[in-house]
């Protein structure tokens, strides 16, 4: 731990179900004995995401205000955002909550790059 809070991490709503499924489909996978997909190598980088996270929680590329899609403010009442960068052009948001011991990273959305476009209001050229 070295922010010097205790971090947390917290899965909600569509991130908790995308990372459940993910991580059924790898353990299929691996079952069958397949040692290198895109499956595994995203469930990697959200697994080294998060271990980051717990050493830095401003890891995440920081999301100004006036480009914050409502959908968190209104869902999920975030005052603040980050973005992860994932393998397969896949993006991670987060937010973060403090008390006076720790800091909890809520994880909101685990989606592909597509999907993330379309939430933040990215046209294509």
């Amino acid at each position: 731990m070295k922010f010097g809070k205790k971090v947390s991490i917290e899965l909600k709503g569509d991130a908790e179900e995308a990372y459940n499924r993910l991580n059924k489909v790898v353990g299929l996978q691996k079952e069958r004995g397949v040692k290198n997909s895109e499956e595994i190598a995203l469930l990697n980088g959200i697994q080294r995401a998060f271990d980051l996270m717990e050493d830095n929680p401003f890891y995440g590329r920081n999301v100004k205000k006036k480009q914050m899609p409502q959908y968190y403010l209104r869902k999920y009442n975030a005052t603040n955002l980050f973005i992860v960068n994932l393998p397969q052009f896949w993006r991670m948001i987060y937010t973060l909550e403090s008390d006076k011991i720790e800091i909890i990273a809520f994880v909101l959305d685990i989606f592909t790059h597509k999907e993330y476009d379309k939430r933040f209001g990215y046209k294509k050229k």
